[in-house]
């Protein structure tokens, strides 16, 4: 049975808290004042992305929503570091690019096969006590809780990474010539929108290689959303030539030519400079062999190299795979619609410790924002007098205090940082 053809999905990720850090003290025999042992908490588990080649379409992930990854453990007496948490690992296909759902921005451009890459860092597991002891406080009260993890809506949309893209009107011939070309299997019919998913195939000639793309045909006002071409436009932005088949047989193939181009401007741009060549197809049928020389002259005065073929009889199809491959050769091997790892963020959580905003609410009632400020109030153990009082040093080595000061806050007014309500004192 056929695999649905699903090219993008909606998740759920987050990846895992830190453990806490732990309050301890050795206890031996003899020793009853023993220092501070308490170990650290464990990291909390990453979200990792891998890339599997055998995979083609999303439809895996838009069963399953939800992804998270493990929290660390806690940190245990005698100086042990908790369990780290387990990793949440997501197989994707081989071009699959994921963005966060809220703002578009692209997180991770998966291009290469086999690729792995952390995507979402987990929580680092907060310090045991052990880290306090100095000559004036042998025995710190006073640990860490983990960082938190970070949870987030992906958007996956998977491109079909290809060399070569073949683009043309319904029942121009496509689907036909790649089965002839390459070692794909597409259906083939005489009916508009036979090619419901973008076919792959991998064409071998003198030991050299390529992956070609049926696109599904398009039809006027696919850039809009009109039939199905808007859904696989995407598909053809990473290949680096496009091969535009004409139906020689057409009663308009000037037009046909035109509409196909004027889609793929309408829908990105960069396309209209991707490198095109026009394969005149079905020469096989008399209309197209008394039409080939006129359209031919008619798109080599447009600037294009020209070529006639009969998909269906394999009149000229080697030719056509030698001239391919030579146009290739002359193109960047690089294709610039992809990311390197060095262009992907990647999220750890690290901001500038005095990056922090205060605002005042209502009379009597101020909120200080900031990822830092409010993680260290996360990792603070308000129990212990000592973590209190750390916090409070925390406040006024960056600036805070200084800031509610200047905003006006008063003794006995409510300071809200993060989920924590303080009393402000004296």
């Amino acid at each position: 049975m056929a695999q649905e053809f699903i090219d993008e999905a909606r998740i759920l990720v987050r990846s895992g808290d830190g453990g806490d850090g732990m309050i301890s003290f050795r206890r031996e025999k003899f020793e009853p004042r023993g220092g501070p042992n308490g170990g650290d908490g464990g990291k909390g588990g990453d979200v990792i992305f891998v890339t599997n080649s055998k995979l083609n379409t999303l439809r895996r992930l838009s069963g399953q929503v939800h992804y998270r990854a493990g929290h660390g453990g806690r940190g245990g007496s005698s100086n042990k570091t908790g369990r780290s948490g387990d990793n949440v690992t997501i197989e994707v296909p081989v071009g699959t690019i994921i963005r966060e759902d809220e703002t578009g921005q692209v997180i991770a451009d998966l291009n290469k096969p086999e690729q792995t890459m952390i995507v979402f860092k987990g929580g680092k597991g907060g310090r045991g006590n052990t880290h306090w002891k100095s000559s004036r406080n042998q025995a710190p009260h006073i640990a860490e809780k983990g960082d938190l993890g970070y949870e987030t809506w992906l958007k996956l949309e998977l491109r079909v990474l290809a060399d070569v893209g073949l683009v043309g009107m319904p029942n121009a011939g496509k689907s036909t010539l790649l089965s002839v070309i390459s070692n794909a299997n597409p259906k083939i019919a005489n009916y508009p929108f036979t090619t419901l998913v973008p076919n792959l195939g991998m064409v071998q000639f003198d030991y050299k290689d390529m992956v070609v793309a049926d696109i599904p045909g398009l039809i006027e006002g696919a850039a809009q959303g009109a039939g199905l071409g808007h859904d696989f436009l995407r598909h053809i932005q990473r290949t680096r030539l496009l091969v535009h088949i004409i139906d020689g047989a057409s009663e308009t193939p000037k037009l046909d030519f035109a509409q196909i181009n004027t889609e793929l401007t309408l829908f990105d741009e960069r396309l209209s400079e991707r490198p095109q060549l026009v394969v005149i197809n079905k020469l096989d049928m008399p209309d197209a062999q008394a039409a080939y020389d006129d359209l031919a002259e008619h798109f080599e005065k447009e600037g294009y190299p020209v070529m006639g073929i009969s998909a269906v009889t394999q009149q000229n199809t080697r030719d056509l795979i030698g001239k391919i491959f030579t146009m290739l050769d002359d193109l960047p091997k690089e294709n610039p619609e992809v990311l390197t790892e060095d262009e992907m963020p990647l999220y750890e959580l690290e901001e500038d410790p005095n990056q922090f905003k205060v605002e005042k609410v209502e009379d009597g009632v101020f909120r200080v924002k900031g990822t830092s400020i409010e993680r260290a109030v996360q990792k603070t153990y308000w129990y212990e007098e000592e973590a209190v009082q750390r916090f409070q040093k925390i406040l006024e080595v960056i600036g805070v205090t200084a800031a509610l000061n200047k905003a006006g806050v008063s003794v006995g007014d409510t300071v809200i940082i993060g989920e924590m309500e303080l009393e402000w004192g004296d």
